[in-house]
Parts: C-alpha cells; structure tokens; sequence
C-alpha cells in the first residue's frame, strides 16, 4: 500500500510525512516545489509535483497511489476549487481512502475560514471516493508568532472572551493523519480532532508557565483586536480574518469533547505549556 501526502514539505505535510515513515509505509511526498522536499528525496521518498490547479499533474503524481491525505490549501477564495481537482483526481485514480484536513465542527462552524472546509466536506460527501474528515483543532502553534511579545510584554490580547479551544500539537494532529492512513476502518468516519480545552487566559497561563515571567489575558473589543493585529504587522484583511475566529471560538466554535485523538495516537495529547516550553528553548 503507498500513500501520498499533499502539501508534503508544509508544516503539518511534512510531519505526517514523518509519522508515516516510522511504518515503514511506502510515501509519496506531493510538493509545488521539489527543491523544498529535497531532503525527504534524500532519505528515499518518492517526491512528486504537482499542483492543486492542474489536473494533469495530479492524475500523474497519484498513479499507484491506493490512500491519500489531502492537506487543506491555503489559497482563501479559491482553495475549495482546488480541493474539487484532487477529489476528482482521486475518483479517476479509484483511490482506495482519501482523507481531509477540515476545522472543528465543520458542518456547523460560522468562522469565515471554515466556509471552505465546509464547501469541500460537502464536496467529498458527494464524491466517489471513499473518505474521512480529519476536523484538526487549532494548533497550538499559531499562538507561537505572539509569544516572545506576551512574555516580554506580559500580556496576551485576543476577543474570544471566556471561550474554550481544544488546540493540539502539530505533531499529535500528524501521528493521528498517519494512523488514519496506515490503518483499517477509517471510510466514512468524522473525526473532532483536539486536545484538552482550555480558554485565551488558560493558555496565558501555559505561556507564564513556560516562560516562567507571568503573562496575563486581557480581552479586547473586536475592532481594538483588529487595529492591535494591524500594529502588529498583520494585513488589514487577515486581521479581520483572525477577530473574526476569536469571536467564533468565544462561542465555542473550537470546543472538542471527543476523544478522538487520544483514541487515534494511543497517548494523551500534548498540551500547550510543552509546545510554548520547547518554541521559547529554540529561541
């Protein structure tokens, strides 16, 4: 059985990639860009280009392939369409599993970003291919950008009040793409993938923890929020983008109560004080 990655030299492409390997799984590595996954070619994996926007190299990069893992792309506005071309390319290669990476609660989400996962889960319901929906709770990672400024400033702002999110490791999220792939009985399958829940002051709290300076929550007005993302460097659009999650995860948008990563990597997942702990020691 080989499996394909796409997005294999991204950030969540490549680990998934990793947690493969360690099956001794037969990879194919789906990249824009060969020269970025240079270094996996080196260690014997099949490396392919291909894009999202051209059917062609996608029918070419999935021969042999029997199980793929589609990694959401990050083109907002015109990734759903994208999406459709590997689906279809999926259905033309009688793929025996094709899973996705969505968001939480997909099929209910109001967040502006989960309209396109949404539109793709919608997509693959209706597709010939048999499938599974990886909903990855929000990385613990994305609050890495903002960490060296919350511990020196000890302060960390946000507009999702007293919301909980249910976040996860990078890598957690990947072992449980590769056990899903790896693994028997998996078609037709929804997945709510996070880990434990916490609120913006919890994970205050986890950067204090790590940091060992105290960094404290403060809750900003959605247009406050917006112009500070926009002080900090964040394009108008984006800043919206991210206020509006915020407001979203206020009310719960990213709460997580399954167990289903758990129950996929065998393990209790990592929690945010260890992904801060080890972001600030690489500092």
């Amino acid at each position: 059985m080989t499996v394909a990655v796409t997005g294999a030299s991204g950030q969540l492409g490549r680990l998934v990639v990793e947690a493969l390997l360690l099956t001794d799984t037969p990879v194919v590595a789906i990249v824009r860009n060969r020269a970025s996954a240079a270094k996996l070619a080196e260690r014997g994996v099949d490396v392919r280009q291909a894009t999202y926007d051209d059917p062609r190299l996608l029918d070419k990069a999935l021969t042999g392939v029997q199980r793929l893992l589609l990694v959401s792309g990050s083109d907002f506005g015109v990734r759903v369409g994208q999406h459709v071309n590997v689906i279809r390319a999926a259905e033309r290669a009688h793929l025996e599993l094709l899973a996705y990476t969505s968001i939480p609660n997909a099929h209910r989400n109001q967040m502006v970003m989960a309209q396109d996962h949404k539109a793709t889960e919608a997509a693959l319901a209706d597709a010939n291919v048999p499938h599974t929906f990886l909903r990855n709770g929000w990385y613990w990672e994305n609050y890495i950008p903002n960490l060296a400024r919350a511990v020196e400033t000890g302060v960390m702002y946000g507009a999702a009040r007293e919301g909980r999110v249910s976040g996860a490791a990078r890598a957690d999220l990947a072992e449980a793409a590769a056990t899903v792939l790896t693994t028997e009985g998996h078609a037709g399958r929804v997945y709510e993938l996070g880990g434990d829940a916490v609120t913006y002051a919890g994970l205050a709290a986890a950067m204090s923890d790590a940091a060992g300076k105290p960094v404290r929550y403060e809750d900003l007005p959605p247009k406050d929020f917006t112009a500070a993302l926009e002080r900090a460097g964040v394009p108008t659009g984006f800043a919206q983008v991210l206020t509006d999650a915020d407001l979203r995860i206020a009310e719960d948008a990213l709460f997580i109560d399954s167990g289903d990563l758990a129950g996929l990597i065998g393990h209790p997942a990592t929690p945010a004080v260890e992904v801060f702990r080890a972001a600030l020691d690489r500092q």
